[in-house]
């Protein structure tokens, strides 16, 4: 006979970043999962406003500000984590590897048992708040480019003055920088071979060195914060490897504020090693829309809801 163990399916934990948060996401799973409660209360308590109201019932223009939509992001998403933890359905797989998008790396780090929750709360907390304060000291934003060579993109960005900040997924590449510069390098592109150019709907130009000054007072916070050794291999954004190293976690978390993400190559990373099944833990689809991109042949389930989770586990 066959052990549980040879019956379970090897996946990747992916957890959303900045830009997954709606209205009314983690309002389901309060109320039907106990552990899913206890996150939300715990984040109300250490954040010391209703941050679960916020998450419910918006409104959706200050719940998406930079400081808000961190902390209400990693909550939910840690909150649909316990959820799962305790369901049956999380036997049916064993965790090979955790990432997370930008802002999802903390959440993958809580999940690696590296980081504690309220540890992590508290960091995005601040980390959304520096990247407020450097966007007000930089104005500027970010566009998508679709189907343009990475090489011409590089080129244009010297001309222009902007950055790349993100390789989501093959074809598609997002660059930041000042407005009237990424306004001016969106003009040019369709010329220049772009299929598509889709300006993002942010408040600052994330994961550029406009971000230095938010990076610099992050490192103070992260420099004293305690991380474990990841009990699943954990895979940074900033150069698609897997680290062990507190320190390096470190030094990655840090760097990661001003420097682009590297997720399709951290993606690929997983699919190397085996990895055909990933759980997208949070709010949206958005990670496994960019997984069907990578490789249309990966399935990726998503786990926001307590549908999702299928049978809700609530204390008497």
């Amino acid at each position: 006979m066959g052990s549980d163990s040879d019956r379970m399916v090897d996946a990747g934990l992916m957890f959303p970043g900045q830009g997954a948060q709606f209205v009314g996401m983690g309002k389901d799973l309060y109320e039907n999962f106990i552990q899913a409660r206890e996150v939300f209360d715990k984040a109300d308590a250490v954040l010391k406003f209703d941050l679960k109201k916020l998450c419910f019932e918006g409104p959706q223009e200050e719940l998406s500000t930079t400081k808000n939509s961190q902390s209400a992001i990693l909550t939910t998403s840690v909150a649909a984590l316990r959820a799962l933890e305790a369901s049956p359905l999380y036997a049916a797989f064993s965790p090979k590897f955790s990432m997370g998008l930008s802002l999802g790396e903390y959440t993958a780090l809580v999940a690696a048992g590296s980081i504690s929750f309220e540890d992590a709360l508290v960091l995005v907390r601040k980390r959304g708040e520096f990247m407020e304060e450097a966007s007000k000291k930089n104005p500027g934003g970010m566009a998508c480019i679709v189907g343009m060579d990475i090489n011409v993109v590089e080129e244009l960005c010297r001309g222009f003055g902007c950055e790349i900040a993100n390789l989501n997924c093959p074809g598609q590449i997002v660059i930041s920088g000042k407005t009237n510069n990424v306004e001016l390098f969106a003009g040019v592109a369709k010329d220049k071979g772009a299929k598509r150019v889709i300006m993002l709907d942010v408040s600052g130009p994330f994961h550029s060195s406009m971000m230095t000054s938010a990076r610099d007072k992050l490192k103070d916070h992260i420099d004293n914060l305690h991380i474990a050794p990841p009990s699943i291999p954990f895979i940074s954004n900033v150069d698609a490897q897997v680290h062990a190293d507190p320190e390096k976690i470190k030094e990655n978390l840090i760097s990661q504020v001003n420097s682009r993400t590297l997720w399709e190559e951290s993606v690929r990373l997983a699919i190397r090693a085996g990895i055909r099944t990933f759980l997208e833990i949070g709010p949206g689809q958005v990670l496994k829309g960019l997984a069907r991109k990578i490789d249309p042949k990966l399935e990726v389930k998503t786990i926001g809801t307590s549908q999702d989770i299928q049978q809700p586990v609530i204390a008497a």
